[in-house]
């Protein structure tokens, strides 16, 4: 097997050829650290490397495997990337800032601690714009990551390195975090599967672990793969209040979405949306009806002012939580983490009052819409990716229309807002730029296991992702 395709084996299928001895650990994770090598300069998706380490450690997986051992672990041996914020005990967690470049973690965050348990093998540190608070991936700190199916655009963020190292083959699996779609915007834009759960489902830390926008996730390049690593981090932990009671553990259901109701929208009623993002789209819409599921377009009563609301929402906490460091290291931040910061400066808690009484409106038409429908889909951007090195001050246009830079281009932060509600992130198909566009399955609330039931079925629909060379982006292998 090349080593191309050792890179892109799935986490389900590499722990079965575990198991067999037909495949060891050794051998993907050396693939993979060979294309970290040979994409570092035309990426940037991979900010530390823990080489030697990792590979003693998949060593000791290979011996467990070749023994036979009673006691193998969900993910023995499989190797995955931590986005950097996620703290990782005696390891340097940046967050993307230069004010961070040498910060240690004393202890490991909740979704490390269960991927380490479980026995993965973290090997590498994806980049993150700095604090995780944009869009786009590129920073002070690591310079700019660049999408794998065409560098000139970024591969989306926050989440912006694990998802453009899932595409290149750079790691098996990849963590992820999504309080404005930081899980879904790189998986559309870099053509990979995540999943946003439900607020409380994944522990996190505080404060952030009290945002009901904050949700840590699974990136991964199967739908089998992502189902796999969010039962390993979902469940309740001991330092987490919002964490939910019991834990969800989740089922490979093929059985199909024949019979179901699916609603549809475009564009929310109110946004531009970019031509092949609506053709793919609608493609997308069309496999489900040849899965004997009744897909109808609804409409949304939804405006501008929802898209405020959100943006109110951040910088209430998120870009509160950042002006922390508007004194003597403010010269020290990128463009877009002080703008952001300082915008957040003139909100005030009655803004804040009321971006949660237009949740509560939101809310007050789409629940009882679910009630009717087992599913909703929508595109996860309203255009397939900016440019690499988009900053937040640039114009922006779809369709000729003038469009706020900051989240404008985007279609998954309504569903922070509806943040109870499970999103699987899928691939839907390219652009004429060749950069991938995505699909979101948003469920009722709770219902996780309905949103991987139809990503199951459509993924089983059109083939797969990255399964052959030809599906894969061209890189320097």
């Amino acid at each position: 097997m090349p080593d191309g395709s050792l890179a892109y084996i799935g986490a389900s299928e590499a722990l079965r050829l575990f198991r067999t001895g037909q495949l060891s650990p050794v051998e993907v994770l050396e693939a993979q650290l060979s294309r970290i090598g040979s994409t570092a300069q035309s990426l940037n998706a991979v900010c530390f490397t823990y080489a030697d380490e990792a590979m003693e450690q998949a060593r000791r997986a290979e011996a467990r495997y070749a023994a036979r051992a009673p006691d193998l672990r969900p993910l023995e041996g499989i190797a995955t990337a931590l986005k950097d914020e996620n703290m990782m005990a005696g390891k340097v967690t940046t967050y993307g800032s230069v004010l961070y470049a040498d910060h240690v973690a004393s202890a490991n965050a909740p979704v490390v601690q269960r991927l380490l348990d479980a026995g993965a093998i973290v090997h590498a540190r994806t980049t993150t714009p700095e604090f995780s608070c944009a869009p786009f991936c590129h920073s002070r700190q690591w310079g700019i990551t660049r999408n794998p199916w065409n560098r000139d655009f970024t591969p989306g963020g926050s989440s912006g390195g694990s998802g453009a190292a899932l595409a290149a083959g750079l790691t098996t699996l990849a963590t992820g975090s999504d309080i404005g779609g930081s899980i879904r915007i790189p998986a559309s834009a870099c053509g990979v599967v995540g999943f946003k759960p439900p607020y409380g489902r994944v522990p996190s830390t505080p404060p952030f672990n009290l945002d009901h926008y904050n949700h840590p996730g699974p990136m991964a390049r199967t739908v089998e793969d992502c189902l796999l690593m969010q039962n390993i981090l979902a469940g309740p932990h001991p330092k987490d209040i919002a964490s939910l009671k019991p834990k969800l553990d989740l089922t490979i259901d093929r059985g199909g979405v024949r019979g179901w109701k699916i609603a549809y929208s475009l564009d929310f009623g109110f946004m531009e949306i970019d031509p092949d993002v609506r053709a793919n789209t609608l493609r997308a819409v069309d496999v489900f009806r040849s899965l004997g599921a009744e897909v109808v377009e609804v409409d949304l009563p939804w405006s501008w002012e929802v898209y405020e609301a959100a943006a109110t929402h951040h910088a209430t906490l998120f870009g509160a939580w950042l002006a922390e460091y508007l004194d003597d290291r403010q010269s020290s931040l990128t463009t877009y983490a002080a703008d952001f910061a300082r915008k957040s400066l003139a909100v005030t808690t009655r803004d804040y009052l009321s971006s949660l009484n237009v949740e509560g409106r939101i809310y007050a038409h789409f629940g009882p819409l679910m009630e009717e429908h087992d599913l909703f889909l929508c595109p996860t951007l309203a255009v397939p990716a900016v440019r690499a090195d988009f900053e937040m001050r640039d114009p922006l246009t779809i369709n000729g229309k003038p469009i706020d830079s900051y989240l404008g281009w985007t279609m998954a932060w309504p569903f922070n807002m509806l943040s109870r509600c499970p999103v699987l992130a899928l691939p839907s198909g390219f652009a004429g730029t060749g950069v991938p566009t995505g699909i979101q399955l948003v469920g009722r609330t709770y219902d996780d296991q309905a949103v991987f039931r139809a990503g199951f079925a459509y993924e089983s629909a059109v083939g797969g992702w990255f399964t052959a060379p030809e599906t894969r982006p061209d890189l320097p292998c």
